[in-house]
């Protein structure tokens, strides 16, 4: 194996990776909505607070302290 093609293995490896643990993240993030939203314990406002406070547990986190909103294109 060439040094180029296990530099290129290597560069592919750490992409499938990143984009491995990107989703595990997102999916964390969404579960935890998808769980606030559906107990059927909580009344709609308490679910919007909860799903208010992973937001904001969100941005801590990340250091956010906005989001940035979608872009739509006619496309």
């Amino acid at each position: 194996m060439t040094n180029a093609s296990a530099n290129a293995d290597f560069v592919n490896l750490f992409i499938a990776e990143m984009a491995s643990v990107a989703e595990r993240a997102v999916e964390c993030w969404l579960a935890q909505v998808e769980q606030a939203l559906t107990d059927p314990r909580l009344t709609t406002l308490e679910k919007l607070n909860a799903v208010r406070e992973i937001v904001s547990q969100y941005k801590i986190l990340t250091g956010k302290t906005g989001l940035q909103g979608r872009t739509y294109w006619d496309g």
